[in-house]
């Protein structure tokens, strides 16, 4: 079994529990801002988060909620304009602060650099959102501890394709053997899997009840000292929070592709 060398981490409810509290809100501002009379309530973002991206969200929600979208003659313009005012209504909530880490997050990037192991994010989130994210929780040299952003419309298909995953690999020069996946979400997962990876997956509140089958392990989060983690489904072996030492043991313990 190759030792643990890099690892790829999703955005969106993996690194931030904002769904519901970041995305969703501002999505509803930029279809005020729009004139229009969308919005998008918690019970029917959780719907929509079954379709990655956001312009897809939104293409998803005209055809299947709304049966189309009349007096627009350049739909994708149209997706991409108030996709743009969402993006910069997005980026001022992490500006301040509002968004902060889940818990465990910041110590194990911290932990992941120190011992020397290449950093991905492999996300349909925009670069600026990734970098934006980052820098303002742990300070803008934690940007350069990722070699690999692969964000957005990098690849032309979102998860669960494979594909954002493929490319991160490409990018860090490493074998999937070789890196362990961290998700929080059905559709990661498979999509972490499909392309090879081990993974991790910390449920979030948008994704708790999802099916995990395949997950090299199943928590509620990452936990920390004196808050350890709950296991969902697997077998922590007795570790009470995630750090790099548990997850050599977690990579080194499952098979190829589990």
């Amino acid at each position: 079994m190759p030792d643990l060398k890099g690892l790829i981490f999703d955005v969106d409810g993996t690194l931030a529990e904002n769904e519901q509290n970041g995305h969703r809100v501002a999505f509803n501002r930029a279809f005020a801002d729009a004139g229009l009379d969308w919005y998008w309530d918690e019970e029917t973002y959780d719907r929509l988060l079954r379709v990655f991206g956001g312009k897809e969200r939104m293409r998803y929600y005209i055809d299947d909620f709304l049966g189309g979208l009349e007096g627009v003659d350049d739909l994708d313009g149209f997706i991409r304009e108030v996709h743009a005012s969402k993006t910069e209504h997005y980026g001022r909530l992490l500006r301040t602060g509002a968004i902060p880490l889940r818990p465990g997050i910041g110590r194990l990037i911290r932990e992941a650099h120190e011992a020397g192991l290449k950093l991905a994010i492999a996300s349909t989130t925009t670069l600026t959102n990734a970098t934006t994210l980052l820098a303002q929780s742990l300070g803008d040299e934690s940007v350069t501890w990722f070699d690999v952003f692969a964000c957005g419309d990098v690849v032309a298909n979102k998860k669960p394709a494979p594909d954002i995953f493929l490319h991160a690999l490409v990018e860090l020069g490493l074998e999937a053997s070789e890196c362990l996946a961290v998700e929080d979400s059905h559709s990661g997962l498979a999509s972490a899997r499909a392309a090879g990876l081990r993974t991790l997956v910390t449920v979030s509140t948008s994704t708790l009840g999802q099916d995990f089958t395949g997950a090299a392990l199943v928590l509620d989060g990452l936990g920390e000292p004196g808050a350890p983690f709950m296991v969902l489904g697997g077998d922590a072996e007795g570790a009470r929070w995630v750090d790099v030492d548990f997850l050599r043991r977690l990579h080194a313990h499952n098979k190829p592709g589990a």
